[in-house]
Formats: C-alpha cells, structure tokens, sequence
C-alpha cells in the first residue's frame, strides 16, 4: 500500500470540466480539521514514482450538506504544469492523496471585527476560497455587505453560475457579484483589470458602496500581478495592509 507522510489516501468522487483547462474534482478524505478560506495539498506519483504535490484551496464550506470530508477543489491545467495534467485526467473512483493538515490564514477569523462591508476580490480559479467563505453562515451574519468580485479573461471562465446564484438568492440583498471579463465584451459584464477598476472608482459606482477605513476590509486572492497592483491602489486610497499585531484594512493570497 502506497504511503506518503502527511497525506492520507483519498477518493475522487466527482469531476467536472469548466473550460478547456479549467476543472473541479471532489475528493473524499479523513483528513485533520479545516475552515473556510484555507488550504491543503494533493499529491500524485508520476511515471517514475516520484510524488508530485501542491497546495489547493477548498471550495466548499467544511460544514456544507456532504460533511468536511468531502472536499472540492477548483484546478487549473497548467500547460507542462506537474501535477495539474494528471488531475486532469482523473477518473471517478481513482486514489489521491490529500494533505491531512490544511493551512491558511485567508479566514474569517482574521478579519477584524469593525468590518461590516467585505470585498473579495479574485482572479481565476482564486474564487475558490471566496465560495468556501460565503459558503458559511457565519458570513451572512457577520455583514452588512460582500462584494464578490471575480475577473476572469472570457466569460467561460465565470465558473459556478448555479452556485452563486443559489448564494445571491441565500443572502438576500447582502451579497453583491461582480463578474469581469478582461478579452471579450458583454452587456452586463464590466471589462477590465480590478487594480484600474478599483482606482477609478468603477467598481464602487457599480455597486453604489464606498469603501471607507472605518468598516471595509477586503481580501485579494489571484495571480500575483493583480495581487501586487491591487495592494499598491489600496495603499493609494489610504488603506493599510492587515497583520495580526497591527489591524489594517487587507490582506492577500496569491494564487498561481
């Protein structure tokens, strides 16, 4: 029986094709306790028996309806990528091997408590943790506001309409989703880069929410340009950077 230290042997369970390289796996696993917002690594031998690892974040709420142990994760297949390939072709009822010690501090538990209006701003595949956060009631009744912002290159890429729906619907007026679309134009979708759209206030006109220090905070989740570039207008408009010994008003993950 194969072993790997850390990791404890899985089931995929589900699997579904979003776009060409974009897809999502459910795996079942007894793995340690996790919470919305964080991470674990999966792991696969390659043809000479090595183990292929890297971390994903969960897209679902540890408390949804299938229990903590089923687990979804939102991959993108990285063209000569490691692992991300071999997701790809995994099949319903095939062995994975999951981290059995998530991590991550994108959490609720560090935002602080004076935030009333979240913004979750994501590239990406990035959206994945956002859902596992929206996922959980504690959110809905935490806040006033989320705004869901997710920036994607094609509309294709807008993965999991049916869910975010279901969650819009949920929160009742609370949760606002901003979807971007970057290489095509479509009415109703704005188009752009989230670092400009936030400078020149567009996102916030969209949404008729001005951020303010007082009771916004916002996290950025995504590939590392917009991460960086997003932090830079922040910083612009007078928003500091979060850290556990000197609250402030965001915080990031990159996510590539």
């Amino acid at each position: 029986m194969l072993t790997l230290n850390g990791f404890v042997k899985g089931e995929v369970t589900n699997y579904k094709q979003w776009t060409d390289n974009e897809f999502s796996i459910t795996v079942k696993a007894d793995i340690g306790p996790y919470v919305a917002g964080q991470f674990t690594k999966l792991a696969l031998q390659d043809e000479n028996g090595e183990w292929l690892r890297r971390a994903y974040s969960f897209v679902n709420s540890p408390n949804h309806a299938l229990g903590r142990q089923c687990m979804e994760f939102l991959i993108i297949d990285v063209p000569n990528g490691g692992l991300s390939p071999k997701l790809a072709k995994v099949n319903i009822g095939d062995d994975i091997y999951v981290g059995d010690k998530p991590s991550g501090f994108m959490t609720l538990a560090e935002i602080p408590t004076n935030a009333t209006n979240l913004w979750l701003l994501s590239t990406g595949t990035a959206i994945g943790p956002f859902l596992s956060i929206l996922g959980e009631s504690e959110t809905q009744q935490r806040f006033e506001k989320i705004i869901l912002v997710h920036a994607v290159r094609t509309k294709q890429e807008l993965v999991y309409q049916a869910l975010i729906e279901k969650l819009l619907h949920q929160y009742n007026g609370k949760l606002l989703y901003l979807p971007i679309v970057s290489r095509e134009q479509h009415p109703g979708i704005m188009s752009g880069r989230i670092p400009q759209l936030l400078k020149d206030s567009s996102l916030m006109n969209t949404v008729k929410i001005s951020p303010n220090k007082q009771n916004s905070f916002f996290y950025l989740c995504g590939n590392p340009a917009m991460v960086h570039d997003t932090r830079d207008v922040l910083i612009e408009l007078g928003f500091e950077k979060h850290l556990r010994r000197s609250p402030g008003h965001f915080s990031f993950e990159n996510y590539w």
